[in-house]
């Protein structure tokens, strides 16, 4: 079984399990020792897996922490753990940061059991940085995420590949949190910077609160091109006629369509990238079956819901994207029905089924009786 695999059936298990775990040794006993087996560790063998690892710090002698992972007989991954209830901050890995350096291990782990810190020591040799260079949720991961931590298993383990890895992730990861916070609110310095790769001329007070618009906008529009024309290139009809996407109109990333008076109270939704791909590629699914301009999205915090002319009592399927497994409802059949997904590519397996719905819809209307 695949690591992606494995880690599913684990965060599916945690769900259920997690309002039952009441202490750390029941978190490492319920996630955090499977998390290790994932990763191709045995964990009761302690030639590969020692708990209760003793570190001698000095003075201070039978200092322990809660794994070691071993290879050859040196330390290779030290672990910590919390309760799966508490926080994962920097001041809860006192304890690895004491170990790191007297110790040949050189990545360290802090984890509740759902969510994984990873240090090592990119700022100063043999001194655990105090900011990670990857972290990983169990209830929320992606592919690429879990192509990083395959890095830590058993059969891929190579700390220079690792440290490597390691420095691009943390450098990739504050340049990805930059563009987000950009794209969102430009900051001045930004603005600034941007305009004048444009504009020769003296920035003005009335120029700049001018550009900071326009910059706002042209970046939001960047985005949304890039996604468009990225589906145009991927959407091909299987009879080999082109593009299905051609004529769809430009969607808007980010903002939750829809007037529902419940769903606008839902200040904290935020329409994700994969949501607006998989909206866009049910538009195409459905370009020959209906106008697509009748196809809405209508983005409520559970789930990114795909209506026909923006009416709740008439859905085609929903979007369940929000955490590490993926599922769609499909609404050919009364009441709906859950079907999981892998990627969003999954989403043309069901094309014909996404027809359906519009097709039941548009009988009922025809069917209803007239005021």
């Amino acid at each position: 079984m695949d690591l992606i695999d494995q880690l599913t059936n684990l965060a599916s298990r945690a769900q259920k399990q997690i309002s039952h775990i009441q202490t750390e040794e029941a978190t490492k006993n319920a996630l955090v020792m499977p998390f290790i087996n994932a990763l191709g560790y045995n964990v009761f063998d302690p030639t590969e897996v020692v708990p209760e690892f003793v570190c001698d710090i000095g003075t201070k002698k039978g200092e322990k922490i809660d794994y070691a992972i071993v290879r050859d007989g040196k330390p290779i991954i030290l672990i910590e753990c919390k309760h799966v209830g508490g926080e994962l901050n920097i001041n809860h890995a006192s304890q690895l940061f004491r170990y790191f350096h007297v110790t040949e291990a050189r990545i360290a782990v802090l984890t509740n059991g759902v969510s994984y810190k990873l240090f090592t020591d990119l700022e100063q040799p043999n001194k655990m940085d105090e900011r990670p260079f990857m972290e990983f949720d169990l209830f929320n991961f992606h592919e690429n995420d879990v192509a990083e931590i395959k890095k830590l298993s058993k059969p891929a383990f190579n700390i220079d590949d690792m440290l490597f890895a390691a420095y691009n992730l943390k450098y990739m990861r504050a340049f990805k949190k930059y563009f987000d916070e950009q794209f969102n609110q430009p900051s001045a310095d930004f603005i600034h910077f941007v305009s004048k790769q444009i504009y020769d001329g003296t920035l003005t007070s009335k120029l700049k609160e001018q550009f900071s618009v326009l910059v706002h906008r042209s970046f939001q529009q960047f985005l949304n091109d890039k996604i468009t024309m990225r589906l145009r290139s991927a959407m091909v009809d299987t009879s080999g006629q082109g593009p299905l996407v051609n004529d769809l109109p430009p969607v808007q990333v980010a903002e939750p369509v829809g007037n529902s008076e419940t769903e606008a109270k839902d200040k904290d939704i935020e329409t994700t990238v994969e949501e607006t791909e998989g909206f866009m590629i049910v538009r195409a699914i459905l370009r020959k079956t209906v106008a697509v301009n009748r196809v809405i999205m209508r983005d409520v915090q559970s789930y990114c819901g795909i209506l026909l002319d923006d009416n709740n009592r008439k859905p085609i399927c929903r979007l369940h994207f929000n955490s590490s497994k993926k599922y769609v409802t499909l609404f050919d059949v009364e009441g709906g029905e859950r079907m999981d997904i892998a990627s969003l590519d999954d989403l043309y397996g069901f094309a014909s089924r996404i027809r359906a719905a519009v097709q039941r819809h548009e009988t009922k209307s025809i069917e209803a009786p007239a005021a």
